[in-house]
This record gives C-alpha cells, structure tokens and sequence, in this order.
C-alpha cells in the first residue's frame, strides 16, 4: 500500500467547513485521512504500492505480464493512468486495463485476473486500486457530506497460479444495476454534454461529486450481505468458515450493520476507514495490507472480500490467503 504524507484531520476540515470532528466520526467513523500534496498522482501511489507487492511475491518488475489498474480518478482524461504505471515500473510492451467499476473496483479486477490466469493467458498480473479524490473535492460547507468522506491512497497485489489449495482465490461475484447511477456520480466534465465544460456547470457546481446518502447506504446494507451470501453458497461455506471479512470501507457504520446482519462476529472483520476515509477502489487492498500486517490475516486463512460503489455495482471475492 502507499498514501501521501499528508494526513488532513477532522479538525483541519472544520476550520475551512461548517462541521467538527465529533459530526464526521458519529455520521462516518472516519477521525482523519491522506491527501496528496500538488504534484503528487495516483501513478506514483500505484506505483510505491506495486514495487512493494512484487518485492513480497519474490518477483522482480520484468516477471509482471499484465497490469490492471482500477481507479474512477485517473490522473488524465486519456490514456489510461495503467500506462503511467507501467513507465514508473520499467516494463515494456505488456498490456495494461484500466478499468472505472468506483468502489468495486479491486473486486472487478479480482476477477478479471482470475479469469486470465485460469485460462493460461498470463503468469503474474499486477493488480492496482489507487485514487486522487482529494484534487476534486468541494472543500467547503457546500460540498461538506461529500468531501469529509473522502482519502487518497493506492493498494496493490500481485497474483499468479496456484500451486496448491491452501492459497488460491476461490471465487469472485461481481454485479451492477445503472438504474439509480445518478445517486453517486459526477456530472461533469462529460463528454455527453455540450461543451464537456461550461461556466455554469461550475457555478453550479456540477463539476463535484454528489451522492444521496441514504439512497447510498439503503443499497449497500442490501447488496453487500447479498454477495457475500452468494459467495458462501457458491463454495459450500458456513459463516464459521470465514477467518476474516475485509469489507470496502465507505463508511464504518455501513460495515458495522452489514457484518451485524450477517452475524459476523466483531473480531473477524477488519475496518481502518478511520484512519484513511473512503479511498475507493484503493480501500480494500490498504485495509486487507494493514490486516496481514497486524496478524489478523495468516497464511491459510479463508479471506472474505466484498464491495458496494457507484454505478451501482457491488460482488465479493472468496480466498484462501
């Protein structure tokens, strides 16, 4: 994982806001998060979190076939910010996908991977979540329900063929419905309105994101659990059979109510949105870093993933980590 320097308290965004520290932790559970200084992208992020991982699979840049790169803030309209990556790493001429699934991002690469490998396609695929929300924000009361939810960061993981059953992804479970898509989106700049960027989109501040909060959190609380069901029918699992569920972090009380749904017990889910904020497709990488970090993830361990975003769209991945 990789996250800029700069860390931007609750007490930060107060003195530029009308809000405070305990309004922000009761909504949202988050205390505190990174945003980059200027100049600073999510190729570099990408890139710190990718030489990292390939160090710990005991590779070397030159052995990565393909990159994946998941993000819905890319560094430039066009190319993809993959490429970037790729010119960071010093690898030539393999493919790189960039793929905008939000906040279900990593799961979507998850499974795109998954399904190069199992057909023999690619030996070790980079996979990237890495997002700059910061640059974008509405930095005032306006856009305070928005911007205090919000991290910059990068996770990464490389994955390759396994070579026995106690360390293998099981499965993955990916969805989308784009009948509500406006409730968590950003209009503009949009190649589907004319000019892509006007004044009064500006004035309008058409250009920030917005999201209908409880529209938001009234789907993630249903489609969660639904995907994280679907993955334990589909492998023959029991609740009991989860190690440790490393759920997208949004927003902790989301998290909380979907694990209580469920019945998962406290100590098997790991949460770290409130030091970070919502980093999007980057989330579940950092948070599942910080838990095999901490111990609370082991060799062996069955390992569940599971993500809701814009689009909407929401899955789960199963994994013997």
């Amino acid at each position: 994982m990789a996250v800029p320097s700069r860390v931007v308290t609750n007490h930060d965004l107060a003195a530029k806001m009308e809000t405070s520290h305990e309004w922000i932790v009761e909504r949202t559970g988050i205390e505190e998060r990174h945003w980059v200084e200027p100049g600073e992208g999510g190729a570099e992020l990408g890139a710190r979190a990718a030489k990292e991982a390939i160090a710990r699979a005991g590779l070397t840049a030159q052995d990565i076939d393909l990159i994946i790169y998941a993000t819905l803030s890319p560094d430039f309209n066009f190319p993809g910010t993959g490429v970037f990556v790729q010119r960071l790493l010093g690898i030539k001429e393999i493919p790189c996908i960039d793929i905008r699934q939000q906040c279900t991002g990593f799961i979507y690469g998850l499974s795109i991977a998954d399904a190069y490998i199992r057909i023999g396609s690619y030996k070790h695929v980079l996979l990237i979540g890495s997002e700059v929300h910061s640059t974008g924000l509405d930095v005032s009361t306006a856009g305070r329900d928005v911007t205090v939810l919000f991290g910059d960061g990068a996770g990464a993981v490389v994955l390759g063929r396994a070579t026995d059953d106690q360390h293998l992804l099981l499965s993955t479970h990916i969805h989308a419905d784009g009948s509500e898509a406006e409730i968590l989106w950003t209009e503009y700049p949009a190649s589907t309105r004319h000019p892509r960027m006007s004044v009064e989109a500006m004035d309008e501040r058409r250009h920030y994101p917005k999201m209908e909060g409880k529209r938001v959190f009234k789907h993630a609380v249903t489609r969660m659990p639904q995907a994280i069901m679907e993955g334990m029918v589909a492998n023959g699992l029991k609740l009991e059979d989860i190690d440790m569920m490393i759920p997208h972090q949004a927003n902790l009380r989301i998290n909380q109510m979907v694990a209580k749904m469920i019945g998962m017990p406290e100590h098997k889910t790991h949460n770290n949105i409130q030091k970070y904020g919502n980093t999007t497709a980057a989330s579940i990488p950092i948070c599942m870093h910080e838990a095999i970090e901490l111990g609370k993830i082991k060799p062996g361990d069955l390992v569940c993933l599971v993500a809701f975003g814009a689009g909407l769209t929401w899955g789960s991945a199963f994994l013997r980590y």
